[in-house]
């Protein structure tokens, strides 16, 4: 099964910032959406932003102007740049990978390919 592999989590201060980086060998991410995942502790996995094949964007409110979700063909990645980070950001976070809109893959949380995910604390 096609997967996706995750990186640049950590433990930062509020306030501090992370990148978070989606990659795969095993298929281009330019013709996929491409969306990022967060599951808080005791708390069900959400969709935090996603980017269609198309470069259309969405952001779930908490994150809208804090996270910036970018892709780069050349290295077939991508990109989610967090700033400003509050102890609530606090989670792991999973990128996914499939052929449907920005809207069913992140407002609905489907999604054909996962990665394991990696871990985001934010705490002083």
């Amino acid at each position: 099964q096609l997967q996706l592999a995750e990186s640049g989590g950590g433990s930062v201060q509020p306030g501090e910032s992370l990148l978070l980086s989606c990659v795969t060998s095993e298929f281009a991410l330019s013709y996929y959406t491409i969306g990022w995942f967060r599951q808080a502790p005791g708390k069900e996995r959400e969709g935090i932003s996603c980017i269609s094949t198309g470069e259309d964007r969405f952001y779930e409110p908490s994150v809208k102007g804090r996270f910036t979700i970018s892709r780069d063909s050349a290295k077939n990645t991508v990109y989610l740049q967090m700033t400003g980070l509050k102890p609530e950001d606090t989670g792991t976070y999973y990128c996914a990978g499939d052929r449907i809109s920005i809207q069913r893959m992140c407002q609905q949380g489907l999604a054909e390919y996962w990665g394991h995910g990696t871990q985001v604390t934010v705490s002083s």
